[in-house]
Formats: structure tokens, sequence, C-alpha cells
């Protein structure tokens, strides 16, 4: 997808930014400024609507999901291996003091979610990346960073109810 993003797209992007002029940076932009653009409007809408940390972890590993697809199946027509790391989440630090959840009620949790908010962060993520054609290996190590400090904090969660906490994200993250 390239060219002028849709006014529904404007209107969602719209709605987190508040830097430059609200241009979606250019094809030919640098990929640091995509990056930038991508890691600023998600920490944006997560702050302002306090997205629990089970929302976002869906989205992200869903994009994370197909970002690695497309990454393998790129790397096996050229005989070609992608590094480890890129594959694999970070590890995550425990201790054995580390509180854990013996059962979550998996079902009961996705009735809960507020698939319209995550709908709007999934349009986010996709608008950007398909508007600045930003290149998979740099989406996905970004997305890597977002993966372990959604996983950092689920390693915390004591209850479901943790799940719905809003995402703690470090500052000048």
């Amino acid at each position: 997808m390239t060219g002028q993003p849709s006014t529904l797209k404007k209107i969602i992007l719209g709605i987190v930014m508040d830097e430059q002029d609200g241009q979606i940076p250019s094809i030919s932009s640098p990929t640091e400024e995509k990056l930038l653009f991508l890691q600023e409007n998600m920490v944006n809408f997560i702050n302002q609507y306090g997205q629990p940390v089970i929302e976002v972890s869906l989205v992200i590993s869903k994009y994370i999901r197909i970002i690695v697809k497309k990454l393998e199946e790129k790397a096996l027509n050229s005989n070609e291996e992608l590094p480890e790391d890129l594959l694999s989440p970070r590890p995550v630090e425990s201790s054995d003091e580390d509180p854990v959840m013996d059962s979550f009620p998996l079902e009961r949790i996705l009735e809960s979610v507020d698939q319209d908010r995550m709908d709007i962060l999934d349009t986010i993520i996709r608008t950007i990346l398909n508007e600045t054609e930003l290149p998979f290996i740099s989406a996905l190590a970004v997305l890597r960073d977002w993966e372990h400090i959604i996983r950092t904090q689920l390693a915390k969660s004591t209850s479901p109810g943790h799940l719905f906490s809003p995402l703690q994200l470090p500052d000048n993250f």
C-alpha cells in the first residue's frame, strides 16, 4: 500500500500524532525516521488510552508472527539464514520470588479485551508499516523490544486482573 493514507487512516493516526505536521514519513525517508514515527505513535496511543498489557501483547505478537513468517519465506527462497535473536523472544529475567499464576481462564480473558482499542493499535502499526514500507528486519527489532517489556510485565502477573493493568513503559521508551 503506497500513496496517501485514506481518511480513516488519517483519523486514526491523527488520534496520536502531535509532532511535525502529522505527516507519515515517506518511503524515501531514512529508516530511523520511520522507526521513530512508529515508536512514538505506539507509545502515545498506549499511554493516552492506558491500554492493558494483554491487548498490547495480542497485537504485538500478531505482527511479530506475520513479519517472522515473511522473513522466513524470503530467507528460504534466498537460501539464507536469519539471526536467531530475531526469530526468538529475548529472555525475561525472573527469580524464584517472581509470582506465578497457576491458571488463566483464557476464554474469559479474551472475552474481556476491548477489540476496538486493539483494532486502533493494529491499524496504527499496519498503516505505518505499509505507508512507509519500513524494512521488516527493522520493524521486527522494534517489536521484539516491545515484546520484551510486555513479557517482563506479564511474568510478574499474579492474577488475571493484572493482565488488564495498563502497559508500563520505561521512561524515554
